[in-house]
């Protein structure tokens, strides 16, 4: 059946429910049953009364550049390039490689890590400050070695110490001046009508179990100025990140997104029933995650968080780049009881049962995918694909690599 003669039988059948008597829909004072199915029919043009969005843009909330510590031991692509690729110019790759997408994108998160944000610049420039340190100067001889067979190890390494409580290269000054060189640069690229470049960056809950979140400003540099990113090193905790966001929200007027991301390596801690600290949830907590956390990343390179087959068992598809064989570091094996709280399907399910017990549902969300790429280029089609991190960049042995 055609559009036209399918909107033709639609609006006919109304009419004649409407004008064979039908009962009065609704106490419309002073109008005639024919006022009112005139009025509440079904008009044939698909376009009368529609007031919603109906355009789609596409983009990116989730690339790191050469700012993040763990790009930057191997990318040195910064986030001017990283812009300037996603709307569509060409630029170089830390290979060498020239890199272009098909078509520009729309929006763009450069999402770097808040821990140590802006230090691998400052490391591989030899700054005074950070060479004033003992840990700076280790990194600094080892990611300046020339020997770039020998570079893997040093980038495990650096990852590896920001595991701790505190910050392993700890300078308040060099955050700020990284932070708002970046919102600089944000504003000089958003170009309304063409370009939406949004200012956030990862809260990266370190740790085995994945509870990371990219956090996003409604607004432009006058706005994320007034603070600095919340790292891990603030708290692991997600819940205080939450309210961070609200005490800055309520302090400045601003509008604030949290989106988790790979609830498949969180081994079920991303959608629980629980709090941080393992006691039930609150109705304080519970909205405050629904206040902030309206969306969630579904999928990334990291694998498929929609759902899994032990869930979804006749769906075809939920078997579709699944990740999950541990946690995030691969220091706890997968459980099947863990899954029911990794996976978005079943969180919606969860949200329900909570909204029933505390009045809330902190799982009412949206879902959209992004890249998590670390190579500064917002590029994941097939054709187009330049890895995850810049030392998988295409290359005829990189078929050979596990991590891609």
């Amino acid at each position: 059946m055609n559009k036209t003669l399918r909107s033709i039988i639609v609006f006919a059948g109304c009419a004649c429910a409407a004008g064979a008597g039908a009962a009065d829909p609704g106490n419309h004072e002073g109008a005639t049953k024919s006022d009112v199915a005139r009025v509440t029919a079904p008009q044939f043009s698909p376009y009368a009364g529609r007031n919603y969005p109906t355009r789609v843009f596409w983009g990116d909330t989730h690339l790191h550049t050469s700012i993040s510590v763990d790009a930057g031991t191997m990318n040195r692509v910064g986030q001017e390039d990283a812009f300037r690729f996603a709307r569509g110019e060409e630029v170089t790759s830390t290979g060498g490689l020239r890199a272009k997408l098909a078509r520009p994108l729309d929006f763009l998160v450069i999402a770097d890590h808040a821990e140590m944000y802006g230090l691998m610049p400052q490391l591989l420039s030899g700054d005074p400050e950070v060479l004033a340190t003992d840990t700076g100067r280790k990194w600094h001889a080892a990611l300046t070695s020339g020997n770039t067979d020998s570079i893997f190890a040093p980038a495990m390494e650096i990852v590896a110490s920001l595991s701790g409580d505190v910050a392993p290269i700890k300078n308040d000054k060099a955050v700020r001046n990284a932070w708002q060189a970046y919102t600089a640069l944000a504003d000089k690229y958003n170009e309304p009508g063409r370009f939406t470049a949004l200012i956030g960056f990862e809260w990266t809950a370190i740790g085995g179990d994945n509870l990371h979140r990219n956090v996003v400003f409604r607004g432009n540099s006058s706005i994320a100025n007034r603070t600095v990113p919340y790292s891990q090193f603030d708290s692991q905790n997600p819940e205080d990140l939450w309210r961070y966001l609200a005490d800055f929200e309520q302090r400045n007027g601003a509008e604030m997104l949290a989106i988790p991301h790979n609830g498949n390596l969180s081994n079920g801690r991303m959608f629980t029933v629980e709090t941080f600290d393992g006691k039930p949830l609150t109705k304080d907590l519970a909205t405050l995650r629904a206040r902030f956390e309206r969306v969630i990343e579904a999928t990334q390179i990291k694998g498929d968080s929609e759902s899994h087959p032990y869930l979804s068992p006749s769906d075809e598809f939920a078997d579709y780049e699944k990740w999950d064989r541990s946690n995030l570091n691969g220091t706890e094996a997968k459980k099947p009881e863990m899954l029911q709280f990794e996976y978005a399907r079943e969180a919606l399910k969860t949200g329900l049962a909570l909204e029933r017990s505390l009045g809330v549902n902190p799982y009412k969300f949206g879902m959209l995918g992004s890249t998590d790429s670390h190579t500064s280029l917002a590029a994941v089609e097939e054709e187009n694909f330049f890895g995850k991190h810049s030392g998988v960049e295409p290359g005829p042995h990189r078929w050979e690599h596990v991590v891609i």
